[in-house]
């Protein structure tokens, strides 16, 4: 079992792009060679972090031209840095996706591709800032590791992964502030989810800011006799099947809530799970095909239906289709 925030920790709140100059600053006191390439946005990103740590020589800043950031970073790595790159999620995947797909994961070099401020916590930036199809465009190239951490200490112990990791790795960070789920020292795998509670009525599939959703869901659900069961899928892919498959094997039926589209993130991963190998019913909880909208966070997760009260509309409606199954 992984460690989890006890009570008072739990209470706190820090955005997961915080951990990411930070624990580059970690690594390179360590000494692993990570270099970090922004889009001029360092304080944004935090990797000015870095620099101000005393590795200034590692932080490149190619201005506003993320294109030509991605070819930087993989120059670098061929010449043996571990290289990860800034910007915001929709500038950093996909201003830059030809480069990404063509230049780093075709010749599987070793460069991590993490920017910041991911999906509907951009919050006031709006929809031409909201991106909600990065996991989609990620997930769908060939080498590439998909990673969406739930909190603080998840980006932190995502960007170790990435650093230890040979080859493409997409990490996702948000600009929000969200709940601490996880010890500070948490260390978590590429390929494993956690069951963050246990539950024999029905699987919740999660990641990133629908962690903190879905475990009020799953108390809101317990007060009316359900016992949900809470999993973190933080690596989308590769995908822990077996830990996902053991639960619906338990409760019969799954919701599965994400800050992305519901086309082609987790839960089409989820979907395409259980139908090669234990159908099951599925909801999910998500973006449905639509750009996003300025305004407070969580007037927007009430707004696209992101919020707990949409993941126990979700779980009512799949409990009913599994009797009717």
């Amino acid at each position: 079992m992984v460690k989890l925030a006890d009570a008072e920790k739990a209470q706190t709140k820090k955005a997961t792009r915080a951990a990411y100059g930070a624990t580059l600053a970690e690594l390179a006191e360590a000494g692993v060679p990570v270099v970090a390439v922004d889009a001029d946005l360092t304080g944004s990103t935090t990797t000015k972090k870095l620099a101000d740590a005393g590795y200034g020589d590692r932080l490149f800043n190619c201005g506003i031209a993320e294109q030509n950031m991605i070819d930087v970073a993989a120059g670098l790595s061929l010449a043996g840095n571990v290289a990860f790159t800034g910007s915001f999620a929709v500038f950093g995947t996909g201003r830059a996706y030809d480069q990404i797909r063509n230049t780093v994961c075709y010749s599987n070099l070793n460069v991590k591709i993490a920017p910041t401020h991911a999906g509907v916590s951009v919050g006031p930036d709006g929809g031409s800032h909201q991106m909600l199809e990065d996991v989609s465009l990620m997930r769908g190239l060939p080498g590439m590791r998909v990673l969406v951490p739930a909190d603080y200490a998840a980006a932190r112990a995502a960007l170790k992964l990435a650093a230890a990791t040979p080859g493409p790795v997409y990490v996702r960070m948000g600009r929000a502030a969200v709940p601490c789920v996880y010890d500070d020292d948490v260390e978590l795998e590429i390929g494993g989810a956690y069951v963050l509670r246990e539950g024999a009525d029905v699987t919740i599939v999660a990641n990133g800011i629908e962690i903190r959703e879905a475990l009020l869901a799953a108390d809101a659900l317990a007060a009316e006799g359900i016992q949900a069961e809470v999993i973190d899928a933080f690596s989308v892919k590769p995908l822990d099947a077996d830990t996902i498959l053991a639960s619906l094997k338990k409760t019969g039926c799954a919701v599965v809530a994400e800050e992305h589209s519901v086309i082609g993130g987790l839960g089409s991963a989820v979907a395409e799970l259980t139908a090669a190998q234990y159908p099951v019913p599925l909801e999910q909880v998500g973006v449905r095909d639509r750009f996003g909208k300025s305004g407070d966070l969580d007037e927007l997760l009430t707004y696209f239906s992101l919020d707990a009260d949409a993941i126990v509309e979700a779980v009512k409606k799949v409990r009913a289709c599994k009797g009717l199954c």
